[in-house]
């Protein structure tokens, strides 16, 4: 048994990493490990065997925040003489970093493909310079990624932009572990099921269709549309038959993207379904998911469409872009007639066979808590 400290500014259910760490903590402490979460914020009841360490929140900037959860989740480190810590986030000092994402320059750069070039890429790359919450990051991030650091990236694609950005990080000590689709939640359905959620998404829209055609349904999912490539799919829909629907799950503010799609004479094809609950059931209806990313380190909705059934499709700066071969990953999000024309060739493929996960692809909660307790053994012996 082991005295293992798990840091993170949140210790909460509601989002991707928090999520893990609330799964990570259990799971350890399943395993017979004295378990602290050292947190800024406490946000549920934690799992059995689990302490929660709360430093508390200033009121402030962000830049404030960080800082202060920095220097307390530091003192706490080094008082609680822990066997292992493992940082989930941006923390001073740990033994072992999980990242759910690539470093913050790359982050930049690849983004800003997302905005118009000129003035628009200008003005966010200044916005972001003068935030001292970025200085901040860079410096964390410079002291997380030594030569002696042990990282556990959630993708090939991370570790890769991560020794791209960090030279002096030694390659063998960075590990890869994807997330895992929840196999109990995202399958491929029946065809009575998949008659059932296709109708769901058609009721959903006010397009009265021609009975002559089969309707095509290509989905996407996302919280953040211009980061994530929906203007351009939206163009792209308007270059493809009139059968193609397009439906959107996530997102809150639709103004801009309800203009072009009115503007492209596209309106009555395109469905923002907002926060959809049921994601399972969205993947079932659907004949196409695609996610034109400009970045995503490892996205977990083309892991589902992929368990789900779906023809899927992404493009090379998404880490999930391992998991598919040949035309279905694609350089440019950006590119349009590209776009238009993969979609109008995957139309015309038979569904795929059940996805499986490749041989030897480590992944899941349970081969993370293998990583960890690998490196107390080497801890140990030395």
């Amino acid at each position: 048994m082991a005295l293992i400290a798990v840091l993170l500014p949140r210790f909460s259910r509601y989002g991707g990493v928090e999520q893990f760490g609330f799964r990570l903590a259990g799971e350890l402490a399943r395993r017979g490990h004295q378990v602290d979460f050292i947190c800024a914020r406490k946000e549920v009841d934690a799992p059995e065997g689990v302490r929660v360490l709360e430093v508390g929140r200033p009121p402030g900037f962000r830049f404030l925040k960080m800082l202060w959860f920095l220097i307390r989740a530091e003192i706490l480190r080094r008082r609680g003489a822990y066997d292992l810590s493992v940082s989930l986030g941006k923390t001073w000092q740990q033994d072992v970093s999980r990242m759910g994402g690539g470093p913050l320059r790359i982050f930049w750069a690849k983004s800003e493909q997302a905005l118009p070039p000129g003035l628009p890429r200008l003005m966010k790359r200044l916005r972001r310079w003068l935030l001292p919450s970025n200085w901040l990051t860079l410096v964390i991030e410079q002291r997380q990624f030594t030569a002696k650091s042990n990282v556990i990236a959630v993708s090939h694609l991370v570790r890769e932009w991560l020794l791209q950005a960090y030279p002096a990080l030694s390659p063998e000590r960075v590990t890869v572990v994807y997330n895992r689709s929840d196999s109990t939640r995202f399958f491929p359905p029946t065809p009575q099921k998949r008659t059932v959620e296709r109708a769901a998404l058609a009721s959903r829209s006010m397009n009265a269709m021609d009975g002559a055609l089969e309707p095509v349904f290509i989905g996407t999912a996302s919280t953040n549309f211009e980061l994530k490539g929906v203007g351009p799919l939206i163009r792209a829909l308007a270059l493809l038959p009139e059968q193609v629907m397009l439906f959107v799950a996530g997102g809150r503010e639709h103004g801009a993207y309800r203009r072009l799609a009115k503007k492209l004479g596209v309106a009555d094809r395109v469905v923002f379904c907002g926060k959809v609950d049921d994601m399972p059931r969205f993947y079932q209806g659907l004949d196409i998911f695609i996610l034109p990313t400009f970045y995503d380190a490892c996205s977990n909705a083309v892991l589902e469409a992929l368990a789900s059934g779906c023809k899927t499709l992404t493009s090379s700066s998404n880490g999930a872009a391992y998991f598919l071969s040949g035309d279905a990953v694609f350089p440019d999000p950006g590119d349009v007639p590209e776009l238009a024309r993969r979609l109008r060739l995957f139309m015309e493929r038979p569904a795929p066979p059940p996805f499986a996960w490749p041989e030897g692809v480590d992944s899941g909660l349970e081969c993370f808590a293998d990583h960890i307790e690998g490196l107390l053994a080497k801890r140990t012996v030395r």
